[in-house]
């Protein structure tokens, strides 16, 4: 397996079909009751080829979430000065949790795995505080702020809590789109953007 990843020739696989058998496989099985392997052998490669694309089991739900962390800086960074800040972050956020259509289903699964599952709690932690810096941290630059000072943090913190909310109120839908629930949470935080002086 390893020469797949020689210089020149593209990986047997990629993260995207790992994630769609893994899906899968919870699906059939739970979460807990799939192993490492068991998504190894569905995919058709070894144990060490699919840690090279995840470190963990407990990553896979993620998919490609510190790329999109990247881009969610990007995308605020691009953010023009004279665009209020709420609508700067309320932008940022909507482009963040965008998928394609024929993505949907797995994004709710995805979802509705790193929302539920005991296992995964532990584990989210560290990519909701990344998260969170992200926000806090282009907050702080508008208001002339440190990331770490109340007021960023804060912001930081709600707007993640907004962003669960309207993936809970999804995840119990079975018609409204995600970014109508988002809209309507990111709205109603709009009052926490007033001069923190």
């Amino acid at each position: 397996m390893s020469n797949s990843f020689a210089p020149g020739r593209p990986p047997a696989t990629d993260h995207a079909a790992i994630e769609r058998v893994a899906f899968a496989l919870f699906a059939e099985q739970g979460f807990e009751r799939t192993t490492v392997d068991d998504i190894a052998e569905a995919v058709g490669i070894g144990r060490r080829t699919l840690f090279r694309y995840y470190p963990s089991k407990n990553d896979i739900p993620w998919g490609q979430f510190d790329a999109s962390l990247i881009h969610l800086r990007e995308t605020l960074a691009q953010m023009p000065a004279d665009v209020p800040t709420y609508r700067a972050v309320h932008a940022a956020v909507q482009e963040f949790n965008q998928v394609d259509d024929a993505a949907v289903e797995q994004h709710r699964q995805r979802m509705r795995l790193l929302l539920t599952t005991p296992a995964l709690q532990a584990h989210s932690v560290l990519r909701y505080t990344a998260w969170r810096r992200i926000i806090a941290e282009f907050v702080a630059e508008r208001y002339d702020l440190a990331a770490d000072d109340f007021f960023p943090r804060t912001i930081g913190h709600v707007t993640l809590a907004s962003s669960l909310s309207a993936y809970e109120g999804w995840l119990e839908s079975e018609s409204a789109p995600f970014s109508r629930f988002l809209d309507e949470a990111l709205d109603a935080i709009r009052g926490y953007y007033a001069d923190p002086a």
